[in-house]
């Protein structure tokens, strides 16, 4: 056996494991345990007993394992349930700006869900007056109010955490967990950085013991490799900053899901579904990027970018509401929440002289929920899964096929009641639940500006083809479902990289700043686990929001190739140009290639009024030598041009393609292309900013290294 990745996912129900062979990135084995809630040692021992599991099945020795990383949904999991410790805040500043400070640190208690609360305490120290002796006093004040954490929180502690620092050090040699605001974000705006920080401390004792519990379990699996744990970007990160920031984890499952896409899919643009039993987390790609946004948690903002994932209570096993003999509505309760079994996959003869009942699936809910009673006190409830079967969605090798035979006996009943025949009964809740879906899908094609013509919809989780499919049909847009679709968010985990992302408010960042945020972004991947020679970072500025972001990548391990990289001819990507836009191949022109990245123009030529009037659109598409479409536009110039040449000819480029408006002067988006990387450059808006950002990428190469630049106008 060669070297192997394994990823861990921790979900509410099951806890999956997937071997993928290092070399190939093919997956080579699976495993499944019922996630350990009610152990002793918690859901770190079902973490020790799916790892034990797929090294026996498969034969591997944890000697061959080098990277192995676990997601999981415990830090989401304990803010919606309230299990969360009480927060001690030691606000602090001096001055004029005291009074303000004392009450942007006050943070009142935060309500969680229905009930549950993140409760918390508070007190104020004047900076001017600082000292061991207040701070000891403050300490020891919000210990005896039960604040089982303390949060250091002053006014402008990103320029000088000094006093934050001494707090936190205090606390911790009077035994008790202690953070800061400086640790969480470097972004001004102390009320929102007081809130994140305390969302974090909230979490740091339960997170404590998980992450021991479960870096332990490796240990003892004799895996020599170092735990690394999802993060909400997508990213992995290593335990101990996970000690120190539990607060990334948050929605750590969901990010794996879209990470499996992004990797293992190869998706440029489009939206991406993982369908389970009981709801479907929907997200976005674009340009070969998660698209994430800031994090709420009870209604406030946090400073803390995570997937912008919609969830919806629509999947597999929704169940259908039926009210004066009419379908109303598909969900939100499932199969699992009524405790029943899906009626597609009854075994046979097993739906028996099926009766319909209505039920409530919980004590809350109305009795319109319907299900079947059948012989020998078998019960099945009625689902989305079935309907999928029945109209024929879903493939004989799906995971998802059930047994249709059976399925249409249970349906039938359903169908005298609503006085349809089987398909369109079968077809109005398909139209009901996806017609939910296709909403949210609308939207964030809307928001994020996603063009139909180009998007895939790509279908991950058990259920996927339950979904997926349908509304492809209904939308008009091309879809597939993910290989390994119900280890999707598993693989992602396995695939993942360490990500670090730092943001700071700075008004029109100077060469300084964007060098200063370059190098710490660097030192804090690296610090989380990235293999310095394998770090790629990228620097944008936010204009309207005053804010300089970098965000860094880097894999634990030198890579020795891309992922399921396959070198391919020119007539064969080509051919994928072809399909992504439906010309034909006498209308594509390779126009360029640099690296491992070749770039085609395309011309597509629709004729309206018979004939008579014809209109030519340009099309781009930016490819890797495997095939995979990593950036596709609609319109755009290009430069080729070797380091040394770029340095005469850049500056002319851009203001070429700038737009100068009554507005004022509107930069191209640009991309920068060259050997391993594609640089996004399209969120920069100063053409100072711009030339700096680009000799910053472009240093350390050689004078003849060929480069390629990519500009568009898209608004």
């Amino acid at each position: 056996m060669g070297k192997v990745r394994i990823g861990i996912d921790v979900g509410g129900t099951f806890t999956d494991a997937v071997v993928i062979d290092n070399n190939s990135y093919e997956v080579i084995g699976k495993a499944k345990i019922p996630t350990t809630h009610h152990e002793k040692e918690g859901v770190a021992k079902g973490v020790i007993e799916v790892i034990k599991k797929v090294l026996e099945e498969n034969n591997i020795s944890p000697n061959d394992v080098v990277f192995i990383a676990h997601g999981t949904t415990q830090a989401t999991n304990a803010l919606l349930e309230g299990d969360v410790a009480k927060v001690g805040i030691i606000g602090m500043g001096k001055g004029i700006e005291g009074e303000r400070a004392k009450n942007e640190t006050k943070v009142n208690n935060i309500e969680l869900s229905p009930g549950k609360y993140l409760y918390t305490e508070h007190r104020y120290i004047d900076s001017g007056n600082i000292s061991q002796k207040s701070i000891g006093e403050a300490i020891r004040q919000l210990k005896d109010t039960g604040s089982e954490v303390i949060v250091a929180s002053e006014s402008y502690s990103v320029d000088n955490p000094e006093n934050e620092k001494i707090v936190i050090e205090q606390s911790l040699n009077n035994g008790i967990y202690a953070t800061g605001g400086y640790e969480i974000s470097q972004l001004y705006g102390l009320r929102a950085r007081t809130r994140t920080a305390v969302v974090n401390g909230a979490l740091i004792p339960k997170m404590m013991e998980t992450a021991n519990m479960t870096e332990t379990s490796v240990k003892n699996a004799n895996i020599k490799k170092p735990l690394m744990i999802m993060r909400c970007d997508g990213g992995v990160m290593t335990i101990d900053e996970v000690r120190k920031r539990p607060i990334l984890t948050m929605l750590s499952g969901l990010a794996a899901g879209v990470a499996g896409a992004l990797m293992y899919e190869k998706v440029s643009d489009g939206i991406f579904f993982e369908v389970g039993g009981t709801s479907t987390d929907i997200s976005v790609i674009k340009d070969g990027k998660v698209m994430i946004k800031n994090s709420q948690v009870g209604g406030h903002k946090l400073y803390l970018k995570s997937l912008d994932v919609r969830t919806l209570g629509v999947a597999g096993g929704s169940m259908i509401v039926v009210e004066n003999n009419k379908i109303v509505d598909v969900g939100p309760r499932s199969a699992h929440i009524a405790e029943k079994e899906y009626e597609i996959f009854a075994g046979k003869n097993e739906i028996s002289n099926p009766q319909l009942i209505y039920i409530s699936p919980r004590p809350e809910d109305k009795c319109n929920y319907v299900a079947i009673n059948c012989d020998e006190g078998k019960s099945f409830a009625l689902t989305l899964a079935g309907a999928a079967n029945i109209l024929g969605y879903v493939n004989e090798d799906d995971y998802a096929r059930g047994n249709i035979e059976e399925g249409r006996k249970a349906w039938e009943v359903l169908a005298k009641e609503v006085n349809m025949s089987i398909e369109e009964t079968a077809k109005t809740v398909m139209d009901i639940a996806i017609g939910k879906v296709k909403k949210v899908v609308d939207e964030l094609i809307l928001e994020y500006k996603l063009n139909k013509a180009i998007i895939r919809l790509v279908g991950g989780g058990g259920s996927a083809s339950i979904v997926t499919p349908y509304l492809s049909e209904v939308m008009g847009v091309k879809f597939n479902i993910a290989k390994n679709a119900p280890y999707i968010s598993t693989i992602g985990v396995a695939l993942a990289l360490v990500r670090e992302q730092i943001e700071r408010s700075v008004i029109n960042p100077t060469e300084q700043d964007i060098k200063k945020i370059r190098m710490d972004v660097f030192e804090a991947v690296v610090k989380s686990g990235a293999n310095p020679d394998t770090v790629e970072i990228t620097v944008d500025v936010d204009a309207k929001k005053n804010i300089l972001r970098a965000s860094a990548t880097g894999a634990t391990e030198l890579r020795t190739k891309e992922l399921g990289a396959e070198k391919k001819s020119t007539d064969e990507l080509i051919n994928v140009v072809c399909n992504s836009t439906g010309v034909s191949k006498e209308n594509v022109k390779l126009i360029g290639e640099t690296g491992r990245w070749s770039i085609f123009k395309c011309i597509e030529t629709t004729k309206k009024l018979f004939g008579l009037i014809c209109s030519k659109k340009e099309k781009i598409r930016i490819l890797d030598e495997d095939g995979v479409i990593r950036l596709q536009k609609d319109k755009g110039k290009l430069l080729f041009c070797t380091k040394k040449e770029l340095y005469k000819t850049y500056n002319n480029f851009i203001d070429e393609n700038t737009l100068f408006t009554d507005a004022g002067a509107q930069l191209p988006k640009i991309y920068v292309i060259f050997k391993q990387k594609l640089i996004d450059l399209s969120g920069v808006i100063s053409k100072e900013q711009l030339l700096t950002l680009t000799n910053l990428e472009i240093e350390l190469l050689d004078e003849d290294t060929k480069i390629g630049i990519l500009a568009t106008q898209e608004i």
